[in-house]
């Protein structure tokens, strides 16, 4: 908000007829010792951020990004997804969404952590009552972290495996009952009895050790998925271990390779007898389940986990940006090639789906899909891939070294930003050692998934502590800035960085369409949820229920619970006044650069002028704000 004395000051004018006033000369004198202090903090600001490492390049940040979003979430979420909610049809309300929730908070993220140079907590200095948005999405990133790797290792297993003369989830144990080998060409229809496919009692009996529940328990660590897992964060150390300079090398291999192995085995696919099926099978849309509220949900929460949004990891990444990088054209960029990569891995997945339908004398490919995730990683695409004639072990280690890739991209992510967070508040400690610590300490958290009731724990870990908080984050991010901060000092900070005019799709999306959505959809989760029972059939005991609710309110206890204390801290005398002074921008907030710092401090001035120039009641001010803003 202008402040005209605070201008005045600034600019050097003094009311001439105080001069010989002893309290103006005791006002002055504050004033010029909290401009002192401010010009202290300022300096100290721009030294602990100059200091900062930035990206090589910029496609080091593009392919970071890239990395990052484009994950397993993309390979075995979106398929299964889009067919539990209409197939063809869910295509409609997913790019809807992704258009006016995921782009602009993919948009918005990047701005502001490039703008201030911050990591998601630090950012927080534009409205300090709204910090535990950020300690909210760091929980969230650590959840995540705990479990993501721990599917890296099975990757890794799946992948060792696949050197083996003969693929091991190909044949049957002796001592596996019921069971049907997946190597083989076999008429389920004439099977009698509950038959399994060897490929399941694989994964669930060799790799799992899968125990019936964790009522006693969830055993001790399993030694080869130990290796495994620890092989995992190994590889994941190696390229954080200093911190951008190694994480944007590797983001090259990261964001590429995949998309090489994505199209070998896309080809292959869409050859294979029956795929067709599969693929309209895929894309047939089911109209009747379009409105239903259910479905919207499915594609919010879709969006949120496959480009990563409110995780802190994109504002991270792009606070090691240079000031002025185009970081419009980067999320858009990103944004379309993620929704491109979901539908390349749904047609190339239910194009082998379709094969294995045929080859097994279904009549309806439903009849081979498995329950997504897990199940489609190393069940339904191994089982798959040993009724290949030709070289089934080529496209077994194809396919795993690239869920291991893909996997690995978004653990270094988010074991960037939990490293980010904690070296900008202990910036003595080397980045050596803090990405050894942070590794040590969530391997040694990891061991918990590697133990034979390490599935029921993921399922709890990844359903209460996964998309549901990261939601309640956003909504509080999008308040927080634009009807907080303020919209149109949002679009004047990113005309001042990018040169960019904001235009009416966005200001209406990030002040209006986003949050109400979000907010509706995150109601929408409360009122309708049910309790979680593991493979649909498996009740957990009462104390896991507790556990996990426990993981979600403690992490969004930290939005009000820091709100609270910024009441504290800037108490005053008065209600109105404890309340702007914890809302309101700090003093150190803007570009990190002193010359930046005051170019934009007038811009903004200059800005300011002409709006109150030009306001003239609430209503025409909220229709200028929404359609193109005062300048």
């Amino acid at each position: 908000m202008h402040e005209p004395s605070r201008a005045n000051v600034e600019n050097g004018e003094i009311n001439k007829g105080f001069e010989t006033s002893p309290e103006s000369i005791n006002g002055s004198e504050i004033k010029k010792d909290v401009e002192t202090e401010l010009d202290k903090k300022l300096r100290m600001n721009n030294e602990r951020l100059s200091k900062r490492p930035k990206w090589d390049n910029q496609i080091e940040f593009l392919m970071s990004c890239i990395a990052t979003s484009v994950g397993l979430g993309n390979v075995w979420r979106f398929p299964f997804v889009a067919y539990n909610n209409g197939g063809g049809a869910f295509l409609i309300p997913y790019i809807i969404v992704l258009f006016v929730v995921g782009k602009p908070m993919y948009y918005l993220e990047l701005v502001i952590g490039q703008f201030s140079n911050s990591n998601c907590v630090r950012v927080w200095a534009l409205s300090p009552a709204m910090k535990g948005t950020g300690y909210a999405q760091t929980m969230g990133a650590g959840y995540v972290l705990s479990y993501y790797v721990s599917i890296i290792a099975l990757c890794l297993y799946y992948l060792a495996m696949s050197f083996s003369s003969t693929l091991p989830w190909a044949l049957c144990d002796p001592s596996w009952t019921d069971c049907v080998p997946s190597g083989e060409i076999v008429n389920m229809s004439e099977i009698q009895g509950n038959a399994v496919s060897s490929a399941e009692l694989y994964f669930t009996k060799t790799v799992l050790r899968q125990s019936d529940g964790i009522h006693d328990g969830i055993g001790i660590p399993l030694w080869d998925l130990t290796l495994c897992l620890l092989v995992s964060w190994l590889i994941i150390f190696v390229i954080v271990a200093r911190g951008v300079k190694s994480t944007g090398k590797a983001a090259y291999f990261l964001a590429l390779f995949p998309y090489v192995v994505m199209i070998i085995l896309l080809i292959r696919a869409v050859t294979l007898p029956g795929a067709a099926n599969g693929i309209l099978f895929f894309v047939t849309p089911q109209w009747e389940k379009i409105l239903e509220v259910r479905v919207w949900y499915a594609a919010v929460t879709q969006v949120f986990f496959s480009l990563s949004v409110c995780s802190g990891a994109l504002i991270m990444f792009s606070s090691y940006n240079n000031f002025s990088q185009n970081v419009y054209r980067d999320a858009m960029i990103v944004t379309t090639l993620d929704t491109f990569t979901s539908l390349l891995s749904g047609i190339t997945i239910f194009g082998v789906l379709g094969n294995l339908a045929y080859e097994l004398n279904y009549d309806d490919v439903s009849e081979v899909i498995g329950s997504g995730g897990t199940s489609l990683a190393f069940i339904s695409y191994p089982d798959a891939i040993a009724k290949t004639p030709f070289a089934p072990q080529l496209f077994a280690v194809l396919f795993f070294l690239m869920m291991a890739v893909l996997g690995v991209g978004s653990g270094v992510a988010l074991v960037s930003t939990i490293n980010t967070v904690l070296l900008d508040t202990f910036p003595r400690v080397p980045t050596i050692y803090m990405s050894a610590g942070v590794c040590s300490a969530t391997f040694l958290i990891g061991l918990v998934y590697v133990t034979p009731g390490g599935q029921y724990i993921l399922e709890i870990v990844d359903h209460y502590g996964g998309t549901f908080m990261r939601l309640f984050a956003a909504i509080a991010e999008t308040i927080g800035i634009f009807w907080i901060y303020g919209l149109e000092n949002m679009c004047r900070d990113i005309e001042f960085m990018l040169g960019i005019k904001t235009s009416f799709y966005w200001r209406l999306c990030w002040s209006i369409v986003t949050p109400v959505m979000m907010i509706i959809v995150f109601l929408y989760a409360m009122i309708t949820a049910e309790k979680l029972l593991f493979g649909g059939t498996y009740e957990y005991p009462e104390s896991a229920y507790i556990a996990g609710n426990v993981l979600q309110y403690v992490g969004i206890a930290m939005v009000p619970l820091f709100i609270i204390f910024a009441l504290w801290k800037y108490r005053s005398k008065t209600v109105v006044e404890t309340t702007k002074r914890a809302f309101r921008k700090k003093p150190t907030y803007g570009p990190s650069d002193l010359q930046k710092r005051k170019e934009w401090k007038d811009f903004r001035r200059n800005a300011k002028m002409n709006e109150q120039m030009r306001r003239r009641n609430w209503f025409q001010h909220i229709a200028i704000i929404l359609f193109r803003g005062y300048r």
